[in-house]
């Protein structure tokens, strides 16, 4: 019998639509099965509270979006998409009305901290100038880096704790918060192994390409990466709830942009029993209680470089930052948590009436917690910018059943498809020579479950794609 297709992608999020992206180039005949209405997984733009107030859903800057090897190749402007660039990619405000600021120049953002200074120019310079030959080896899978002494000295840098480094390299407190701003993205206890990792990554990638964000929403660059998909000869099928691979047209290949949760429960799969036991044991991480605000001002912020940032990291001593990323995984919640902030209007008018405003947010927490965190990330929010909740019109709460129910592959709230420690930065979902390859030879994993995780960079997708292309089509590489 003849393969309708060459392959198929079941999901379609940022990796889903990258993998299909990538065996579309080589020639190959997708199709894509999504199981919502509109593709885009966490990437989509809404009305959540009022009429004319574009929110967005899941993902709101995208850093890795621009710094990705794959995507940043493609020409998405071509279909309309406009990258906004904040003057400040992001900012950390202080207790007593004075904030720093991370610009795109780094010289700029040493220049604020004092004695610290040549201790940040020698932590992240040397990473931001070898970046292009460390790119591709950390946004895939482990192997035999391209680069082997620029990686290793990248490796000793991130292997440690965020604290270690920070109290490492910086005397001032500010610092030390400023870099866990960062450092924190990971949803790590900030005193566990490789939580430096995100924030030397983050960081490096503000210097070298700023912290921006799709023009209208962040539905506007998935919308950019299904046009050029279609006009590759890739098709979309939506609202197809895929429960048995057999009910899929035949293929040679088939990638799943599913989690191990998701994946357990698809029929027809030819796992072994040691394997479905391994992803069984596969570790979701913290949470997240997501915001959004429709404002009649923008966010007041006492420190003029907060008003000047698209991203503010909100936590305002060392110990409240370490304390509320412990806590999460001891489901011990603070009532002063570190809090991820994003306004978008100051800077993209495009998604408000005119005169009225965004905002965004979102606080780490237990796996599956359905606590309503409403007042404290207000109250948080307030110490930066007092009057902030007198500008609010509207509000919108997500806990994590509710993002989970808009997005599956949010297993319990957990934005990056599964724990991201020293055990499965790179051994996910399992630990073997190829983590997309699975034991049935049809079948591939392309989620953020897999290697380099989560975040909007399509890399999972991607490196599943180079996978499925060396296993049944080797000639088009």
């Amino acid at each position: 019998m003849s393969n309708k297709y060459d392959a198929i992608i079941i999901g379609c999020g940022s990796n889903g639509i990258a993998a299909a992206i990538r065996l579309q180039q080589k020639g190959l005949k997708t199709a894509i099965f999504e199981q919502a209405a509109v593709p885009g997984g966490a990437t989509k733009t809404k009305e959540l509270t009022l009429p004319g107030f574009k929110h967005d859903v899941g993902s709101a800057i995208m850093p890795l979006g621009l710094a990705s090897p794959f995507f940043r190749n493609l020409p998405l402007q071509q279909y309309g998409l406009e990258w906004v660039f904040p003057e400040v990619a992001y900012a950390h405000p202080f207790d007593d009305g004075t904030a720093y600021a991370c610009y795109k120049e780094i010289q700029a953002t040493a220049a604020q901290l004092g004695e610290d200074q040549d201790a940040y120019l020698n932590l992240i310079n040397p990473l931001l100038e070898n970046w292009d030959k460390l790119n591709e080896d950390l946004l895939g899978p482990l192997g035999i880096p391209d680069h082997p002494l620029q990686f290793m000295k990248f490796g000793l840098k991130a292997l440690p704790s965020a604290k270690m480094i920070a109290d490492k390299y910086f005397k001032n407190e500010k610092t030390k918060m400023f870099f866990y701003g960062s450092a924190a993205h990971s949803t790590l206890p900030l005193n566990t192994l490789i939580s430096a990792s995100f924030g030397l990554v983050l960081t490096t990638s503000a210097h070298k390409y700023n912290w921006p964000f799709p023009k209208g929403g962040a539905g506007n660059f998935f919308d950019a990466l299904v046009q050029h998909y279609k006009s590759l000869g890739g098709e979309i099928y939506c609202d197809q709830l895929v429960n048995d691979i057999r009910d899929l047209p035949n293929a040679y290949s088939y990638l799943f942009d599913l989690t191990p949760k998701q994946l357990l429960k698809i029929k027809g799969l030819n796992f072994n029993s040691l394997y479905r036991k391994r992803l069984e044991a596969y570790k979701y991480g913290a949470g997240v209680f997501k915001m959004d605000w429709a404002l009649s001002e923008p966010i007041p912020f006492t420190s003029e470089k907060c008003r000047k940032a698209a991203t503010i990291h909100l936590g305002f001593s060392q110990k409240e930052i370490e304390a509320s990323e412990e806590g999460i995984h001891d489901k011990k919640m603070t009532d002063t948590p570190y809090v991820l902030v994003a306004q978008h209007t100051p800077f993209d008018s495009t998604r408000a009436p005119e005169g009225k405003h965004t905002a965004w947010a979102y606080i780490h927490v237990p796996n599956g917690d359905t606590t309503d965190y409403t007042e404290i990330i207000e109250n948080q929010i307030e110490r930066a910018a007092p009057g902030f909740k007198d500008s609010i019109l509207e509000r919108s709460a997500m806990n994590t059943v509710a993002l989970e129910q808009f997005d599956p592959n949010l297993v319990g709230g957990d934005i990056n498809g599964g724990r991201q420690d020293i055990t499965q930065l790179f051994t996910r979902p399992v630990a073997k020579i190829s983590p997309y390859a699975t034991p049935d030879p049809r079948v591939y994993i392309c989620s953020s479950s897999t290697p380099p995780g989560g975040g909007v960079h399509g890399m999972c997708g991607f490196h599943a794609a180079q996978k499925a292309l060396k296993d049944h089509f080797s000639e088009l590489l």
